[in-house]
């Protein structure tokens, strides 16, 4: 189906992502498939796809506007051993009329049921007619993306009417991720040789792996099969593909091979009895651009003499009406309904809707404070009188109101400036730059290069030719001329204002609006005292002189761009494991410029533009004294902390320096011999944190220790968890609060290890084989979801505390979801 941008689809898909969301926490599906067939004689025959819809919803006809709600699209695949008579037609109540969700645009729907039938010819009735039905549903609402349902006809058989295939078809519904749809059929070769071809066809945007990947890659496309002395294999597993992909992943940052939209996959086996079956399984990971899913098996027979293939029941979200015939292990139930009813109203009236915030004002602020130690350096503050003055050399009221008009002039500059960095690199690409490894080394080269700047080696300026154009056209007089002038003191102030600008810019990166906001703050403490001593020049006396403080100012706005760069390189370090800049480093050097900065202030070092100091004023004492005071505060950074055997941390620091597990000297710390003794998963997890590696075990502990869980859904292969442990939970506010308040259970969901016999999944009729499978069924059933990363916190008594967070990045984030569910857990 071909889809028209326009003004409608774009509201469909805003209706579409505001019902994604945590509040009820449901996965929809009010439209249920059924299959059937009606032999009408001469080899002709009706396939006849039913949907019954839920109370309210609709789902829309083929003829519908596509302009509005998506179609339905009946596909029928080409085959040699059929074809179509005519066009698939409906039968159902129709409803015509203006549909307010589209701008009132026209469309045609059904309500309650309806039956789309496409009329065929076969030759050939043991041959299954594989079929596809595209439709999309909504209620008085909002919808439900458009999404496929695939079916597979057997005229041979008496067609399955639940709705499920009755060979070999993976059925994808609208119940989770499960973006990857697998067929496959056999080709008799001589000898006694099978071929078993497996086609994939992925959604638009994921992608499978090849068959060959490095151990620290992802999950490969792999065909195994249980042992036997009545078969064995030939050659290797064969890959075919039109849009094979080889290149370097972002995701697991190595260089991979990938196949988008389909691929197929066949392995050659040779069998010597062809009366017992052949069984195995293939095994995918599915990943789009920002995420991987668990490693997904379909186990397989494959009857030589009847060359007869089929799926077992498995499968997210599809099964059997019964277990296979031959399975044999036990069963289990996971649902939990505690779990299930606390999940749509938690204690905690916030996660993850409610502590999306990019700290705003806090970004503003940062701005401002920019901008008044710009007013402080030579470049900027001898403007001022400069300024005031010429504006009023005439009558107040005309003076007063040239300097709002230069004040609001600075303001949109800087602001617009703000505004194109947001709209060059687009908001996803700024969160993207902030926390890619080569851009912090930029960074890094980026701040030295300002602090030596500002140290007065050598200045940086823009090209002497836009000042002077800019200059020119400032003498044309009126609000044009006024414009002109605050574009040239943006101009010839850039050598002082640059690298501040710059440093804010780069700060406010990780926030859509952060360079607006970053940019408008920093505008504002610029403008404010032209227009404010414009409206009161008398106060102009009150302005220190200028002279060699400015130059000090410089200077010390120098040592704080040093500390600053360290951090660049510190996230740089940390993201690729360098251990160059370990905890004990990142402190010594900070508490080395402050020592600098100290001395400095106390006269005692020079920089090329200061004149020798003669006498130290109060208010460079103050600053000389400030400095000494975080010297000191910083050198107690190194006390050790024997409650967390590590350094003890500073608030300060939170944020800045790496934390202080990532160090050089201590030791890590040993697992508690008299827990690990009564819990067998009790273990290390990420960032040397204690953890459970069992939900029943970890819920065990919880109670006798009376602490709430967090429950950890993640993966091996999961780049977004590692993301969260790498950036978040190494933050000190963050790992002390896990580490003391909570109880860590981390689930594994794609932990290949075996478990010590089958299980199948009651609810869900499928067939876990490894601990992956178990944790992954685990998630779908309690929390409806089947992505990693997802935490939820969970009182002793499986209340659930707060909504599930999924990943995303910022500490501040994380850490309050953390208080916000200690403090509904108090309140129990």
């Amino acid at each position: 189906m071909t889809f028209q941008y326009s003004n409608h689809r774009l509201f469909v898909l805003f209706l579409m992502l505001s019902s994604l969301n945590w509040l009820p926490a449901q996965i929809l599906t009010p439209v249920h498939w059924s299959q059937s067939v009606k032999e009408l004689g001469s080899g002709e025959y009706e396939l006849v796809f039913s949907a019954k819809m839920d109370d309210g919803w609709a789902i829309y006809s083929q003829t519908s506007d596509p302009n509005a709600a998506a179609p339905t699209e009946i596909t029928i695949k080409a085959a040699p051993h059929f074809e179509l008579i005519g066009k698939a037609f409906e039968k159902g109540e129709l409803k015509k009329g203006p549909e307010p969700l589209f701008d009132n645009l026209v469309v045609a729907k059904y309500y309650h049921q309806v039956d789309f039938v496409q009329k065929i010819k076969v030759k050939d009735t043991a041959v299954p007619i594989e079929a596809e039905v595209y439709f999309m549903s909504c209620n008085s609402e909002k919808c439900i993306p458009p999404s496929p349902q695939a079916f597979s006809f057997n005229l041979g058989k008496s067609q399955n009417q639940g709705g499920l295939p009755t060979d070999a078809q993976v059925v994808s519904t609208a119940k989770l991720l499960d973006p990857v749809k697998v067929t496959m059929k056999t080709e008799a070769e001589p000898n006694q040789s099978h071929k078993l071809i497996f086609d994939l066809k992925m959604d638009e945007g994921w992608s499978v792996y090849a068959n060959k990947i490095g151990p620290d890659g992802p999950i490969p496309t792999t065909v195994d099969f249980e042992q036997g002395s009545h078969f064995k294999t030939k050659g290797e597993l064969q890959e075919k593909s039109d849009h094979r992909i080889e290149g370097f992943d972002d995701i697991f940052e190595m260089n991979l091979v990938k196949f988008k939209e389909s691929v197929t996959m066949t392995q050659e086996i040779e069998v010597t009895d062809p009366q017992i079956p052949v069984k195995g399984s293939i095994t995918f990971q599915a990943c789009d651009a920002t995420k991987c899913l668990p490693p997904k098996t379909l186990a397989f027979t494959f009857h030589p003499s009847s060359s007869k293939l089929e799926f077992e029941g498995m499968g997210t979200g599809v099964g059997m009406n019964v277990p296979p015939s031959d399975f044999k292990g036990g069963s289990i139930d996971q649902t939990n309904e505690h779990l299930r009813k606390g999940l749509l109203q938690p204690l905690g009236d916030c996660g993850e809707e409610l502590t999306k915030s990019d700290n705003h004002l806090w970004t503003f602020i940062f701005g401002f404070l920019g901008g008044l130690l710009a007013l402080l350096t030579p470049c900027v503050f001898p403007m001022i009188p400069l300024t005031v003055s010429f504006f009023t050399k005439d009558s107040r009221k005309s003076g007063i109101r040239n300097a709002i008009i230069y004040s609001l002039s600075i303001i949109f500059i800087y602001v617009t400036i703000g505004l194109l960095i947001t709209a060059v690199f687009g908001a996803t690409a700024l969160n993207e730059l902030s926390t890619n490894w080569v851009a912090n080394l930029i960074f890094f080269i980026i701040f030295v290069v300002f602090a030596f700047s500002f140290f007065g080696y050598f200045e940086i300026t823009l090209p002497s030719s836009w000042t002077s154009k800019s200059d020119k056209l400032s003498d044309t007089g009126g609000i044009i001329g006024i414009f002109f002038m605050a574009f040239t003191l943006a101009l010839v102030s850039f050598s002082c204002t640059g690298p501040i600008v710059g440093s804010a810019l780069v700060e406010s990166a990780k926030s859509t609006t952060g360079p607006f906001l970053v940019m408008l703050g920093f505008s504002l403490a610029l403008a404010i005292p032209f227009g404010f001593f414009a409206a009161f020049p008398a106060w102009l006396n009150s302005l220190p002189k200028s002279g060699s403080w400015m130059t000090n100012v410089k200077v010390v706005l120098g040592f704080l761009e040093l500390a600053l760069a360290l951090k660049f390189l510190s996230n740089a370090d940390m993201s690729r494991k360098w251990n160059v800049l370990p905890y004990e480093v990142f402190m010594a050097l900070w508490v080395i410029l402050f020592a600098l900065m100290t001395l400095y202030l106390f006269g005692l070092i020079r920089f090329p533009h200061d004149s020798p100091v003669k006498k130290l004023s109060a208010l460079r004492l103050l600053f000389a004294g400030a400095a000494l005071a975080m010297t000191l505060y910083l050198g107690s950074g190194f006390i050790y902390n024997k409650e967390v055997n590590s350094y003890r941390s500073l608030n300060v620091m939170s944020g800045i320096a790496p934390p202080s597990t990532y160090n050089l000297f201590l030791p890590e710390a040993e697992l508690n011999p008299e827990l690990k003794s009564r819990f067998i998963s009790f273990t290390k997890c990420a960032n040397n944190l204690d953890c459970f590696k069992d939900y029943t075990e970890g819920l065990s502990y919880a109670k006798e220790t009376n602490k709430p869980i967090l429950l950890d859904y993640t993966g091996i292969f999961c780049q977004n968890c590692r993301r969260t442990e790498d950036r978040i939970w190494v933050a000190d506010k963050v790992r002390n609060l896990i580490a003391n308040q909570f109880v860590l259970v981390s689930l594994y969901c794609d932990d290949p290890k075996e478990l010590s016999e089958k299980l199948l999944s009651i609810p869900r009729n499928t067939v876990l084989r490894t601990i992956g499978n178990k944790w992954a069924d685990h998630q779908i059933l309690n929390f409806e979801q089947n992505s990693q990363p997802l935490y939820v916190l969970i009182s002793p008594e499986e209340e659930i505390l707060a909504r599930p967070r999924g990943y995303r990045d910022g500490v501040d984030s994380y850490s309050e979801f953390l208080e916000c569910g200690l403090k509904a857990h108090k309140k129990i």
